[in-house]
């Protein structure tokens, strides 16, 4: 038997309301029925909507738009959400690298073990890469990594060695008033991401707003939005000149 949280006792009474009544119904049917033992209530979904974690749906979307866009003969995806790893499988074959690498095992996925301060690739080896909602939290120990203030820059650094001319880079970090919120992650503004790949272009920003007024994807946002924005998400198409 599980018993719901603390914050949601005041919801309880009417949890064992639809408790009994159910037996009843299920009586009168013939149907099943449900015993104490098995409780396990959920009285904090029952919402006139159903909610999700804006910034992680609509990110992992957006890149699985962009593979399938491009349909690249070889994706190498760092850190990023298993979600999107999973799904975006599902039209291009994905390499997933990981300093903690999951047991995940999926038709069209490769998984395995890298510090993403020091990637395990050659120069220019890889056309088409994605690091997202990853390289906030590089540095701040949080994964088990070591704390190192300029694991965030060191990342960074290594996407851009690894990226072959001409390809593209996935690239999604929280956004807004720059911050450490230590040790949870980092908040970046527009301008510092931008410097961060001085060799790379940006071919296309996108932004997940914050929820202060509800989420909202913007497709090519204006740049400037960024500093309006509290927690957000910014979402960027590097391209490495070639």
């Amino acid at each position: 038997m599980h018993l719901p949280p603390v914050s949601q006792w005041r919801r309880f009474p009417q949890f064992l309301r639809d408790f009994h009544r159910y037996r009843a119904l299920a009586a009168a049917e013939g149907a099943r029925q449900p015993f104490w033992r098995d409780w396990r209530p959920r009285m904090e979904d029952a919402t006139a909507t159903t909610g999700f974690d804006a910034q992680y749906l609509y990110h992992c979307a957006w890149a699985a738009r962009e593979l399938a866009a491009r349909r690249p003969a070889r994706h190498v995806d760092f850190s990023s959400s298993l979600w999107f790893v999973a799904l975006a499988s599902a039209v291009v074959p994905i390499e997933h690298y990981d300093y903690r690498p999951p047991a995940l095992d999926l038709e069209g996925v490769r998984v395995g073990a890298c510090d993403l301060t020091r990637l395990p690739f050659e120069d220019g080896a890889l056309e088409s890469i994605s690091c997202m909602h990853v390289t906030e939290h590089v540095g701040l120990g949080r994964y088990g990594d070591a704390l190192d203030a300029a694991g965030d820059r060191k990342a960074m650094r290594e996407l851009a060695r690894v990226l072959a001319p001409g390809g593209a880079l996935l690239f999604a970090v929280p956004v807004g008033r720059p911050r450490v919120v230590f040790n949870a992650h980092r908040i970046y503004a527009y301008e510092e991401i931008v410097a961060a790949f001085p060799g790379l272009s940006v071919e296309r920003f996108s932004l997940i707003t914050d929820g202060r007024h509800g989420s909202r994807f913007l497709q090519d946002a204006d740049p400037v939005q960024v500093a309006e924005q509290k927690y957000a998400c910014g979402c960027w198409v590097f391209r490495k000149p070639g």
